[in-house]
């Protein structure tokens, strides 16, 4: 990475050779971002920005070529380094409206990932309202034939039980080719991928890439819990990426910047893969959320985790009901034993719409919820609890008794969504109440994990004073991100479960913070595995928590197939582990075994895709982790009419190495595995459809 001492007509004033980038400075004063010998008219400016009464210089559904973007000129720029991370600050003005900007670029000495954000701040006279800006800005994309004819789009469509289901289709499928030469400009729509609401990924996955056809791959990903969307397009022969935070037009956003105010953009991150496609991109991207994100000492540990939810007591605990999972959990291997929703429902009309005081109901522990807590130390466990902190029921005292400028309101009044309000974590008393209950739970009881649930999308956000609902979304969202540091701060060992209804406030703005990050409510095994393969795209495996949950009721074939499909992530087990016989049991234990061992390999390792991502109704799916001397691979097969008895997976990473494929996880699918050191080639049969295999293979990364 390089920074030139001062700006030079038409040559770069940062550049990073690992991802091929540079930020180049033009003769009207315009910075851009793009890579090396592409023309100056396919690159995007720096910073793009609309404001009310200064909008595009071409109307339509882009948000990119805008007035104040295409005027905002370079001042300086500057670099900082601390150990091997650099942070490069490039500074823009407006001189019409008196709008400066700076953009903070942040890298990592040999990595391929880039982190930006900009802040912006009002040195005119006069306040401005502004209705987007871009974090992240990108032209010159081309294929090797120098056009846009050769690239593929992909993106993640995000669903309650259905998360991470990759999509790609030609970039010429989306956006179609026009006569440039006859009409005198582009065209005026774009691919777009946005959220809606307060669940961040509640329909696709703040995330998207363009690859092309010798693998070359840009990947980007945005986080933020509070609106984002990115774009991308056609521009000059060749294609932009445009990542925004909120904005107007699809999160009810604005934020009026007063003279001497700033704003602050939410980050996004820009991965370029080499030749190796998607695999290497997702693995560089892997490597930079591990950096950026918060340490923790769950990190390494990668406890195994029982939780009594899933297809287990769903909501229902008891004493009774507890102690026989306690000590069947704790003979298994697990290491945490969490009490999921329903500890605190002592209401003869359900809790859901009561929930807030988070107190435990008398009549489900008899004897007090300690009781069920100290059975669960007495085990060698860390006690856990479930927790949705952001809600209050409206039937709870509380939604009486803490002020109403505490709560989510919209045109002065209370929002209201299934039965809840949503508290504004920006406002001392709902904070304070929070951090009384926390320390209550954690400090007083001794709980060391708690699971923080989020069920209702709220909609845009909430209003305080003239704040646009959508700025009060991402100010309750920057208070919420920092509440849950303040935990981490007063209770360092305790771990943060993030979940969202499963996986649908999947974002990097949470899990920079939080350790785990469900992946899914999926209830079906059969249904689970794309889910379980693809969520290491979202997070890093070592944050992937995976639902184990095996039952008495179940073959020996759909125990092995739902422990097997989780033991490449974060283990979350469940079921009725009391009720098993001995052989049932034992597979349980076997599987937590094999866990144990491989888990130190897990919080190191970068995930791949021998057969590519998996497409939601497919027969086989494999998922891999690659670190330093092992490779590990997870292969389902479903039933599917006509799906053959045995699958070829390529990795070419361990072509040429002389290798024998062990089966770690079950000894009872009679799975074989041949393996082809010249083609890099494994063969994986599966005599049985609905069964899964995970294998071990040695050979460095």
């Amino acid at each position: 990475m390089t920074a030139a001492a001062g700006p030079l007509g038409g040559s770069p004033l940062w550049s990073h050779p690992g991802l091929g980038l540079h930020a180049v400075l033009g003769a009207s004063g315009s910075v851009r971002l793009g890579t090396p010998g592409q023309e100056w008219a396919t690159l995007v400016p720096l910073v793009e920005v609309t404001a009310t009464g200064h909008g595009r210089l071409w109307s339509g559904e882009r948000f990119i070529e805008t007035a104040i973007g295409d005027r905002l000129a370079y001042r300086d720029h500057g670099t900082v380094r601390d150990g091997d991370r650099e942070r490069t600050t490039i500074r823009l003005a407006d001189p019409e409206t008196g709008l400066a900007a700076e953009v903070l670029l942040e890298t990592v000495a040999g990595a391929g990932a880039l982190r930006s954000r900009v802040r912006l701040v009002n040195e005119g006279v006069a306040p401005l309202r502004l209705e987007s800006v871009s974090t992240l800005t990108l032209g010159g994309i081309t294929d090797p034939d120098g056009g846009v004819d050769g690239l593929t789009l992909h993106w993640a469509d995000n669903d309650w039980l259905a998360e991470c289901r990759w999509r790609e289709a030609p970039f010429r499928e989306h956006i179609a080719p026009l006569s440039r030469f006859a009409h005198g400009h582009e065209g005026r729509g774009c691919f777009e991928r946005h959220s809606q609401g307060s669940w961040s990924t509640g329909r696709h996955l703040p995330m998207g890439a363009l690859t092309d056809r010798s693998g070359r791959t840009w990947l980007w990903q945005i986080e933020s819990s509070a609106g984002w969307r990115f774009e991308t397009g056609e521009r000059e022969g060749a294609a932009y990426a445009a990542l925004f935070g909120p904005d107007d037009a699809h999160h009810q956003w604005w934020h009026t910047l007063a003279p001497g105010k700033e704003f602050v953009t939410v980050p996004a991150v820009l991965v370029r893969g080499g030749t190796g496609g998607l695999d290497t991109a997702f693995g560089e991207l892997t490597d930079h959320r591990r950096r950026f994100r918060r340490d923790h000492p769950d990190r390494r540990a990668l406890p195994v985790i029982y939780n009594d939810y899933m297809n287990t007591l769903m909501g229902d605990p008891t004493t009774g009901k507890l102690l026989p999972l306690v000590a069947a959990a704790a003979r298994a291997g697990a290491e945490v034993f969490v009490i999921d929703a329903g500890w605190y429902d002592d209401d003869a009309q359900g809790w859901w719409d009561a929930v807030g005081a988070w107190e435990p109901a008398r009549g489900r522990f008899p004897g007090g919820i300690h009781e069920v807590l100290d059975a669960i130390r007495g085990h060698g466990m860390v006690p856990g609890l479930w927790l949705e902190p952001e809600v209050v029921g409206v039937r709870s005292p509380l939604a009486r008794s803490l002020p109403p400028e505490a709560f989510f309101r919209r045109g002065g009044l209370r929002v209201t969504e299934h039965g809840r309000h949503h508290l504004d974590l920006r406002h001392p008393a709902a904070r304070a109440h929070l951090d009384a209950v926390v320390d209550r739970l954690v400090g007083e009881w001794g709980v060391g994990y708690l699971k923080l649930d989020y069920n209702i999308n709220s909609g845009p956000g909430t209003e305080h004073g003239p704040e646009s609902p959508g700025a009060g979304l991402l100010g309750h969202h920057r208070a919420h991100l920092d509440w849950l540091s303040g935990l981490l701060d007063r209770h360092p060992g305790l771990v943060l479960e993030n979940c969202g209804s499963g996986g649908l406030r999947m974002d990097y703005a949470q899990l920079s913070v939080a350790q785990l990050q469900s992946t899914s409510d999926q209830q079906d095994p059969l249904r689970y595995p794309p889910v379980a393969a693809a969520a290491a795209t979202a997070v890093t495996p070592e944050q992937a928590a995976v639902w184990a949950y095996p039952q008495p009721d179940h073959t020996t074939d759909r125990i092995a197939f739902t422990l097997t499909g989780a033991l490449l992530g974060r283990i979350h087990l469940s079921g009725f582990l009391d009720r098993m016989d001995d052989e049932q049991f034992d597979l349980v234990r076997s599987a937590i075994r094999v866990y144990k061992d491989i888990r130190p390999a897990i919080a190191e390792a970068r995930p791949f895709w021998p057969l590519g991502l998996p497409g939601w109704d497919d027969a086989w799916i494999a998922h891999g982790l690659r670190g330093h001397g092992s490779t590990y691979v997870t292969v389902w097969r479903r039933e599917r009419p006509g799906a053959p008895a045995s699958r070829t997976l390529t990795l070419p990473h361990l072509r040429g190495v002389d290798l024998r494929p062990e089966v770690l996880q079950p000894t009872t699918a009679d799975a074989t595995a041949e393996w082809d050191p010249a083609e890099g080639e494994l063969t994986v049969g599966l005599p049985r459809p609905d069964t899964a295999v995970l294998l071990g293979l040695g050979g460095t990364a």
